[in-house]
């Protein structure tokens, strides 16, 4: 993944939960900080979300941009949630 996908799947996960604040974690959350991390850092193709505002949004999320949603076959990449 690259930041550029990571900026994609915030601003489309910010859409579908009407939340501008979100907590990032997994290995992609590298990306944050460090743009350019080595391509072993940030293979993942999931970005983990999770709304810091509108937790009850994470199916949303979920369905919207998750496995098998069209977003995940138009981009490659997706956005499960998580409850930590």
């Amino acid at each position: 993944m690259t930041r550029d996908q990571l900026e994609h799947a915030i601003r489309a996960a910010c859409d579908v939960s009407k939340d501008t604040e979100l907590w990032i974690f997994g290995s992609q959350a590298i990306l944050g900080e460090f743009p350019n991390a080595p391509e072993s850092l940030r293979a993942s193709i999931e970005v983990d979300i999770q709304p810091k505002n509108r937790p009850e949004t994470v199916d949303d999320i979920d369905a919207a941009l998750g496995e098998l949603s069209m977003f995940h076959q138009t981009h490659g990449f997706l956005c499960p949630w998580n409850t930590y």
